[in-house]
This record gives C-alpha cells, sequence and structure tokens, in this order.
C-alpha cells in the first residue's frame, strides 16, 4: 500500500498593519496610515467575509491590495508579508478593486455648483491668467499583457504594445474630476471624447467653463487647442499660457503612475480587471497631498 505523508500544519501569525508607528506604514506601503484608514473606512461594509476559518479582516485585505499596486511587487511577496497565499492576495486585489469601482463616482465627479465652477476656474487662472478653465483633458495608455482573444490586435497602440487609452481630466490641484477606461490602445484620443458622456454634458450647458487639450482634439467652443502655426505675439501669447495651464494634466499622469508603479510598468491581469483598477485612482482623489 502507498502511504501518503501528511503535510504539516502551519500557523500564520498576522497582525494588524495600523499598529505600525506612521513611518513604518507609510515605507511599507507607499501612503500615511491616516489614509488608509480613510480606504478602510469606505470599504468595509462591502468586504464582507467568510466568518469560518481564520478570514482576513478589512484593514489586511485593503493593504494587500493598496502595496501591490502602489509598489507593484510580486503577489506571492505581499502573501508573505502578510501570511496569506497568493490566491488570496490575488483575489482580494480584485474584490477590493470592484468595489472601489462602484463607489469612485463619489469621488470623481466634475464640479456641479457656480461655486465651485469658479473656484476650479480660479485655480487655473492663477496660473498663467487662462480665463474660464475648468479642466485639462489628456489620454495615457496603460500597459497591458497580450490579449490573444479575437480582436486583441485592436489593444496594440502606436507604439507597438497593447494597452488600455485612459482619458483623464483634472483641475488646477491635480485632482481627477472625469475618467474613462474602457478604451482599447488603438483608439485615438478625439474618439474617446467625441464618444464619451462628459461631451453630451458640455453641449447641453452643463458647465459654464471650458476644457484645455492638445492638438489632438478639435478645436471647439467648449474644448480649447493649441495654434498650429502662431504668427502673431497675441496667438504666441495664447500658446504660452494654453501650454502651461494644460500641463496640469500631464503632472496628474507623472504623479498617478509614480504613486502606483503598476500603471508605470503595466497591468497583467485579465483585461476586465485591469479596467476595475485602473479605478483606484480613488485613493489618489480622496486626498492628492498624501
Amino acid at each position: 500500500m502507498l502511504e501518503t505523508t501528511r503535510r504539516p500544519d502551519r500557523h500564520r501569525y498576522r497582525v494588524n498593519p495600523f499598529e505600525l508607528s506612521d513611518e513604518d506604514f507609510r515605507y511599507k506601503y507607499r501612503f500615511s496610515k491616516r489614509f488608509g484608514e480613510k480606504i478602510v473606512g469606505i470599504v468595509r461594509e462591502d468586504l464582507v467575509h467568510d466568518p469560518r476559518g481564520c478570514p482576513l479582516s478589512p484593514e489586511i485585505q485593503v493593504v494587500c491590495a493598496l502595496r501591490n499596486w502602489a509598489r507593484h511587487e510580486i503577489q506571492d511577496d505581499t502573501a508573505n508579508l502578510h501570511s496569506v497565499s497568493q490566491p488570496v492576495v490575488s483575489r482580494t486585489c480584485k474584490k477590493v478593486a470592484e468595489i472601489l469601482s462602484r463607489n469612485s463616482r463619489e469621488f470623481i465627479k466634475m464640479p456641479t455648483t457656480l461655486n465651485e465652477q469658479q473656484e476650479t476656474i480660479r485655480k487655473f487662472r492663477s496660473i498663467a491668467n487662462f480665463p474660464t478653465v475648468i479642466g485639462a483633458i489628456d489620454c495615457t495608455h496603460i500597459r497591458v499583457k497580450k490579449v490573444n482573444a479575437d480582436g486583441g490586435q485592436l489593444y496594440i497602440n502606436r507604439k507597438g504594445f497593447s494597452s488600455i487609452n485612459v482619458q483623464v481630466v483634472c483641475d488646477a490641484d491635480l485632482k481627477i474630476m472625469d475618467i474613462v477606461t474602457r478604451w482599447r490602445g488603438s483608439v485615438h484620443d478625439s474618439r474617446i471624447f467625441r464618444e464619451c458622456r462628459l461631451k453630451q454634458r458640455f453641449e447641453a450647458g452643463a458647465f459654464s467653463g471650458i476644457l484645455l487639450g492638445d492638438s489632438g482634439y478639435p478645436c471647439t467652443p467648449y474644448l480649447f487647442t493649441p495654434l498650429l502655426n502662431p504668427t502673431t505675439p497675441q496667438e504666441e501669447r495664447y500658446n504660452r499660457s494654453h501650454i502651461r495651464t494644460r500641463n496640469t494634466v500631464e503632472r496628474c499622469f507623472g504623479l498617478w503612475k509614480q504613486r502606483f508603479r503598476c500603471l508605470l510598468r503595466g497591468m497583467f491581469g485579465d483585461i476586465e480587471t485591469a479596467k476595475k483598477q485602473l479605478l483606484h485612482v480613488l485613493y489618489y482623489t480622496i486626498w492628492p497631498s498624501t
């Protein structure tokens, strides 16, 4: 008879990461403890877990996802740090991303009241004296793994790698106010804006200001682009003011990708999960200075 050796039980000892000092917490998770507590408070009610065995607390689930996204490390390393298995980290990241994507509209939104719009316009004007600007718009490519299904070639962008083309509108404080994450890498920036709901809201007169975009967008009454061949001093001043003001969205992309290294180096899960995880910019939009 064949005898099998039973693997000895391993006792995992989990500690509450929020018992760390502020300095150690920031070193491990790249955000302050206060910021992590804010995220836990948002998703706690939705992180329903199985009471059998040794369920993960909402605190550990959040920090697992946060560390995996912010540091973009191997999931095995995140699992070992928190005394869980790699499949648990994978499922936790997906679950937290889904919850954040459902709650994203509470934090990622355009200014609606007249006072909010006027305050946004005032902040943009203080940059380079460009009047009535309510947002800066642009797109950025987030690398994803090669898609082998039908239509996978449509994810290949002009630079030759598979990506999702993400449209973002931010304010003068680099806070993201609108985001579209569903388009494949081969789609042009102007088409994404042409078919998004934000364009319909501008055409319906929902906002008192305008957007600033680069030359890849068409120039419209609510979306101003730079002049391609300025010939007068007035046109040159317009371009300089436009570039300095619109530069906020470029800085927003840089800060966003540095804080979440998975966006800088690429997201290698399945496409639908990657699109949901892109909405974890919710972390960044709650407290941009964190």
